[in-house]
C-alpha cells in the first residue's frame, strides 16, 4: 500500500508550531545563539530532573510515546512505511508526514510549553523562550520520532503472521 495523504495540520497543530517558532526566534534575538547560551540551556535540562515539577520529564515521554504506539499500529495496518526512515530519506513524504507527527503530538507539545513556562518563571525566576521550546521538543517530540517506526515494524509481523 503506498501511504495515505495527510490530514492538513488542525488548529491545535498549527498554535504548536507557531509557538515554537515564534519562541526559538525570541531566544535568538534575545539571548543570541553562543556557546554559552547551548552551554546554559543544557546545564539547565540536567539540572531539572533533580528539581520540581520532575513528573514532567516522565509525563511528557509517556504521552508521546502513547501517540507513537498508536500511530506505530495505525501504520502497520495500513502497511505505510516506517515513519522516522520516511522522514529522513523521502523528501517527497517529509513534510507530510512530519504534520502527521505534529499533528498527534501538538496537545503534548503545548502542554510541555505551559509546564516548561511555569518551571522557568518559579524556580529560575527568569524565562529563556528558546529553551522552553527544545526542552519541549526533546521531551515532546522526540521520543515519538523515534518510538513510531519501531512500533509499526513490531506491529507489521504480528499483522502479517497471523492467519
Amino acid at each position: 500500500m503506498t501511504d495515505a495523504p495527510a490530514p492538513g495540520l488542525t488548529w491545535i497543530a498549527k498554535l504548536a508550531l507557531a509557538l515554537i517558532v515564534i519562541l526559538l526566534a525570541a531566544g535568538a534575538i534575545w539571548h543570541g545563539l553562543s556557546f554559552e547560551v547551548w552551554q546554559r540551556m543544557w546545564g539547565d535540562l540536567l539540572d531539572r530532573p533533580g528539581g520540581p515539577m520532575t513528573f514532567r520529564f516522565f509525563l511528557q515521554p509517556i504521552m508521546a510515546i502513547i501517540a507513537a504506539v498508536i500511530d506505530g499500529l495505525k501504520d502497520a495496518r495500513t502497511g505505510r512505511s516506517p515513519y522516522f526512515w520516511t522522514v529522513l530519506t523521502n523528501p517527497d513524504k517529509r513534510a507530510k508526514r512530519l504534520n502527521e507527527g505534529l499533528v498527534s503530538t501538538a496537545r503534548i507539545i503545548l502542554l510541555g510549553l505551559i509546564m516548561d513556562t511555569i518551571y522557568q518563571i518559579t524556580v529560575l525566576k527568569t524565562f529563556y523562550p528558546a529553551e522552553a521550546a527544545n526542552i519541549t521538543i526533546i521531551l515532546a517530540f522526540i521520543p515519538y520520532l523515534l518510538i513510531r517506526g519501531p512500533v509499526a515494524r513490531i506491529a507489521r509481523h504480528w499483522v502479517h503472521a497471523s492467519p
